[in-house]
């Protein structure tokens, strides 16, 4: 017997419902997934969940969005290849590129900084949704307690976890302006090879880590994958590309400004900056030409 259809006019207003709840389910999957493309896959799947599903009895489709998303992200989080511990370490996560104008002065407060990102990668699937339901959406132990599968009080005991593991993430102080103009000094020094200049601008214990992919340094020259620790030795590095400097343009990554390469509309690569109290503490590069492809840039 073939199953009847919901009437059209349903099937409008779930999709309208639907679409008043997309950016908070591409907030909440790109959190779960660190990729764009992967987040954008999530949502679809839990439009395709919606529209295959009688919820006529379900009060908070929000919440009842929400769940489904978190499901499908985590079993992508389960699925994904188990990565080797060094590539773990100058994994980058896909950064989100924005415009930047004078409307930035505030951070967006839907931002999240790639620094963040990069230390959720080193969770377990379980502690990364129970962090970021918990902590950055406010969902209940409870109802996270069903997506994983364990009691309320071993879903607490995940985020717990994760927190502590968070904590020690390097986080921007939130000033943008500040940021801005840190970010054009080190664009500045970069291009005009000034070793001292760059030097003050770093914490001592700045970290650099680039992420270029399967790319290897006989094809790919400067732009390998690396993790550099130490405001010497990044200064180095970043004299080494200062030959991509007139190429640069500032931009905002994940909320905060950061810096692109573009060469003849193709994008090469992607910085984002954790400035605090005013000294560079760690710089995420993203030269994965293969990701870069995908990622939308600001019109």
């Amino acid at each position: 017997m073939r199953q009847e259809k919901a009437p059209v006019d349903d099937h409008e207003q779930l999709a309208r419902q639907f679409e008043q709840n997309r950016g908070h389910l591409r907030a909440v999957a790109y959190r779960m997934l660190g990729s764009v493309a992967e987040a954008e896959d999530a949502v679809q799947e839990a439009w395709l969940r919606l529209s295959r599903t009688d919820v006529s009895d379900v009060g908070n489709l929000a919440g009842w969005l929400t769940t489904v998303v978190s499901r499908v992200c985590l079993d992508l989080l389960r699925s994904r290849k188990s990565r080797r511990e060094d590539s773990l370490d100058t994994y980058v996560p896909d950064p989100i590129i924005g415009e930047l104008g004078p409307e930035d002065e505030v951070v967006h407060a839907d931002a999240i900084g790639l620094a963040l990102l990069v230390v959720l990668e080193t969770l377990s699937p379980a502690e990364r949704l129970a962090f970021v339901l918990h902590d950055m959406f406010g969902v209940g132990f409870d109802e996270i307690a069903t997506i994983v599968d364990k009691s309320p009080a071993a879903t607490r005991q995940l985020a717990s976890r994760a927190r502590r593991r968070v904590q020690g993430a390097p986080a921007s102080d939130g000033d943008v302006s500040r940021q801005r103009a840190v970010v054009e000094a080190f664009m500045a020094a970069s291009r005009g090879g000034d070793f001292e200049a760059l030097l003050e601008l770093l914490d001592p214990d700045v970290v650099l880590r680039a992420d270029a992919g399967a790319a290897t340094a006989e094809f790919a020259g400067p732009a390998v994958s690396k993790l550099v620790r130490g405001a010497k030795a990044v200064v180095e590095q970043a004299l080494l590309f200062s030959r991509m400097a007139p190429y640069n343009q500032l931009v905002l990554v994940n909320g905060m400004p950061g810096v692109i390469t573009v060469v003849n509309d193709r994008l090469l690569g992607v910085m984002a900056v954790t400035v605090t109290a005013g000294k560079i503490t760690q710089i995420d590069i993203l030269a994965d030409l293969e990701r870069l492809e995908a990622l939308p840039l600001p019109a």
